[in-house]
């Protein structure tokens, strides 16, 4: 890969506990469409390939590649290390595949919006949102490797760490970020 490639990771890896196994990303979301193929379809407009992160076989129909954690039994941090090896040295975004109302001028605007720092990530309730932000990939997976070691598996402490610039966001835009985690929340607009 080229310095300046792209490529998104949509994490689909979950347990999915609180929707009784069936993987959140097949859920169909407000436009009738499942979750993933609601970020693939803004993802593929903007002309950024996209991989799924972590294996479930109810997904294997959709044809797109899959990474295993690397390693395995970490949450989430495995899932990063595997997208930003995948991503080589270029940069990569991880997406969560429960975010039923992000649209293409926010995944635009993450994966082209400059920063200096190795990660930019939006920032809600003075909280990073790690499952909407962009790694550049070398440095990163030297930062994660590194805490992951240490038994550090946050991903919030993982973007304090880069020292991670936040992506500017309207209030409209953050409300948009809100995912599904229960099954009531599928009921719910953004907040």
């Amino acid at each position: 890969m080229t310095p300046r490639s792209l490529v998104a990771g949509i994490f689909v890896g979950g347990a999915s506990t609180r929707f009784g196994g069936h993987p959140k990303g097949l859920l169909a979301g407000p436009t009738g469409e499942t979750l993933v193929d609601h970020l693939r379809g803004h993802l593929g407009a903007l002309a950024i390939p996209c991989v799924l992160v972590g294996r479930r076989p109810e997904y294997a129909h959709l044809g797109l590649v899959t990474l295993d954690d690397e390693p395995a039994g970490v949450g989430p941090l495995g899932g990063l290390i595997a997208l930003l090896r995948h991503a080589g040295s270029g940069r990569c975004l991880a997406l969560g595949c429960d975010m039923p109302f992000v649209t293409r001028a926010m995944l635009d605007a993450l994966a082209t919006t400059d920063a200096l720092p190795p990660a930019l990530a939006a920032r809600r309730d003075e909280r990073w949102e790690p499952m909407f932000a962009r790694y550049d990939a070398p440095a990163a997976l030297s930062a994660a490797l590194d805490r992951e070691a240490r038994g550090q598996r946050s991903l919030h402490g993982l973007l304090d760490a880069l020292g991670a610039a936040a992506l500017p966001l309207s209030p409209d835009e953050q409300r948009q970020l809100d995912d599904w985690d229960t099954p009531g929340d599928r009921a719910r607009r953004p907040r």
